[in-house]
């Protein structure tokens, strides 16, 4: 998609920052810093660089020498729409050899989610019964790992792992744990009253 111009000077079609290190992406030369930004697919590509930017705007990035966090997200966002781990295992889950498999509790995810809707135990109540955090609760409750999926920046994608749970529970949860959030959100002390 892109290659180095060379040794010589260029200016970025974007900002117009003369470089030897600027870029030929989609057929105009961008400096590392826009073309780090630059969009992949061409129609969106061809908005970014007719939004011109001065260069001098972009100094104080510039002389920091790296993007830091920018690309550390943009690789964690890969990495997610490939389907990889992204931190540890979630509860049920292990890590070996970079890849989720499910560990020797995994069957507890599945009675866990089948206990939350079969029974109207607050989810205090739950949490104490299994011996996790509230929040801990929360987290397998709505977590996407156990069905096979990976979520990511506000994206969902393709996992590479078993899920341990079907979709289909998963989604009875999740409307279940709507409907007790509008309930709250509705009549906070009655929610209050129940832990």
């Amino acid at each position: 998609m892109s290659q180095w111009v060379g040794s010589m000077m260029s200016e970025c079609y974007k900002c117009e920052y003369k470089s030897a290190k600027n870029k030929i992406f989609h057929e105009r030369r961008l400096c590392e810093f826009c073309s780090y930004f630059a969009p992949d697919k061409k129609e969106l590509f061809n908005i970014y660089v007719e939004e011109k930017t001065n260069w001098r705007d972009l100094q104080t990035y510039r002389k920091q020498g790296n993007l830091g966090g920018v690309k550390q997200k943009r690789g964690m966002v890969e990495k997610a729409k490939e389907g990889k781990v992204m931190s540890r295992a979630p509860f049920g889950y292990e890590i070996r050899k970079g890849k989720l498999f499910p560990a020797q509790n995994s069957e507890m995810v599945e009675t866990i989610y089948e206990d939350f809707l079969a029974t109207e135990t607050s989810l205090n109540q739950l949490s104490k019964k299994y011996g996790i955090s509230l929040n801990g609760l929360k987290k397998i409750l709505m977590n996407f790992t156990y069905i096979g999926k990976i979520k990511f920046d506000g994206e969902v994608h393709e996992g590479k792992h078993n899920h341990l749970v079907s979709s289909t529970l998963f989604n009875h949860v999740q409307d279940k744990l709507e409907k007790m959030l509008r309930r709250r959100k509705i009549n906070p002390k009655a929610h209050n009253n129940k832990n």
